[in-house]
């Protein structure tokens, strides 16, 4: 995977700056900026995390006045010694510092390489590692407070909560085959179930829980569905605040759905405006709509927008019954122009073209996903690599209790669970490989 004996570099901000910054780790990180940093002392005699001032030289030139920040293993963020260079942003600065500590002795970082680093050190776990790419992708405050969670071990406690449990009960039955010819039972047959059992819920729990954690880190899906003209297009852009979606009088203008997002109160939404609904001919609008129903099924909000100059229920689109995890808002358009209209229960009455009832659209949108667990500390699982491994765990621990319950030897019993802690351990990286890790780390960033 990756070679950790030797020193690496890389820029850690991103171009375009005022400033930029670029970060040195491994065994020669210090000695590699000596070669090039001039200061009024060396960086190797300098104490850990202290800053110094100097400049970066080729030979007898100046190239840039730098900030030099140093860290000491293994209290730094990989564990090794490291180095931070502050500079001016200039993309030719960055380049030709990077040039002379390439000649110094350094090579260019892998994606993930630092934080792969700090893994391997023992710095984090891989789902803490995992959670530093979520942070630096996260777009609301939603995501970030979901991977901040992520990333101080949260998640983590509560797995090696779980295996712990497991491994006790796993050595119990495993003394039980070293004794095996006395017919010995350590565990109690009644209280494994029950613990099997409690972490079975536990398990579906956290799997219950991907689907918001999911939504949140993506973005949660908003499909907005309704006949043709009923307003759809002119409601996408009013929530928008700018024309992003066409708008006219002629039945099925839009035909690809249009996707968009809103920050609303700390939750990113992603708004996918529709084809019309209706019985039609024309084999583009059939395409159209085909796509409207598959943009329903995989949204976790359906808007359906309904005009409220025809009959309501008479307007409203026939959709596919409502997933456990899906929420459906009527929002009934155009009550400007009826004004004594009485609307079902439930229903908002809006008015896209003049605004009338977005806020109160906003606010149903919002409570319509529930993040109290969120900021409670409640572990909510985002990714889809920890769902497959928890599912997995449960399946192991399903057959481990059918076992349990037909009165299967201990050997069968102890080999299920250890598939559960197998699962549960690729999640933290108590048990992987160098593909998985490759894998997880290509996604990052140069610089992280």
């Amino acid at each position: 995977m990756f070679d950790t004996h030797d020193t690496i570099a890389a820029p850690a901000t991103a171009s375009g700056g005022a400033v930029a910054m670029i970060r040195i780790s491994g065994p020669e990180a210090i000695a590699v900026c000596d070669r090039i940093f001039r200061g009024s002392a060396r960086l190797a005699d300098t104490p850990a995390y202290t800053v110094r001032f100097g400049r970066i030289t080729d030979g007898g030139r100046t190239v840039d006045e730098v900030l030099a920040t140093v860290f000491r293993a293994p209290r730094s963020y990989t564990g090794e010694d490291s180095v931070e260079l502050s500079c001016h942003g200039s993309s030719y600065v960055v380049a030709e510092i990077l040039r002379l500590l390439h000649a110094a002795g350094a090579r260019t970082a892998e994606p993930g390489e630092f934080t792969a680093r700090a893994f391997l050190a023992g710095k984090m776990d891989l789902a803490q590692a995992e959670a530093v790419a979520d942070l630096i992708a996260s777009s609301s405050r939603a995501s970030h407070a979901l991977a901040t969670a992520q990333m101080r071990g949260g998640f983590s406690n509560d797995l090696h909560a779980l295996r712990d449990r497991l491994l006790h009960l796993a050595s119990l039955l495993e003394l039980e085959l070293d004794f095996s010819e006395e017919d010995v039972e350590f565990a109690d047959r009644t209280q494994l179930r029950g613990v099997m059992e409690e972490i079975g819920a536990k398990l579906d729990t956290l799997c219950r829980s991907f689907s918001l954690g999911n939504a949140l880190k993506q973005g949660v899906g908003v499909a907005i569905v309704g006949a043709p003209n009923a307003g759809k297009s002119t409601l996408l852009n009013r929530l928008l605040g700018e024309e992003r979606a066409m708008v006219s009088d002629i039945a099925g203008t839009t035909r690809d759905a249009i996707e968009e997002t809103l920050d609303i109160d700390g939750v990113l939404f992603r708004f996918i405006d529709t084809a019309g609904l209706r019985r039609t001919d024309d084999r583009l609008e059939r395409m159209g709509i085909e796509r409207t129903l598959a943009a329903a099924a995989r949204a976790r909000i359906i808007l359906r927008v309904t005009d409220a100059a025809n009959d309501a229920t008479a307007s409203a689109p026939l959709l596919p019954p409502l997933r456990d995890d899906q929420r459906l808002i009527e929002a009934i358009n155009k009550i400007d122009r009826c004004p004594h209209l009485t609307l079902p229960a439930g229903a908002l009455g809006i008015s896209a073209r003049d605004g009338i009832g977005i806020d109160a659209l906003r606010r149903a949108l919002r409570d319509a996903v529930d993040t109290e667990a969120l900021y409670h500390g409640d572990t909510v699982v985002s990714t889809a690599r920890h769902y497959d491994a928890l599912a997995s765990a449960r399946a192991a621990l399903d057959r481990a209790l059918a076992a349990l319950c037909a009165g299967r030897p201990a050997d069968l019993l102890s080999e299920e669970l250890r598939h559960v802690l197998h699962h549960l351990g690729t999640i933290t990286g108590e048990l992987t490989t160098d593909e998985i890790l490759s894998n997880i780390f290509s996604k990052f960033c140069i610089g992280k």
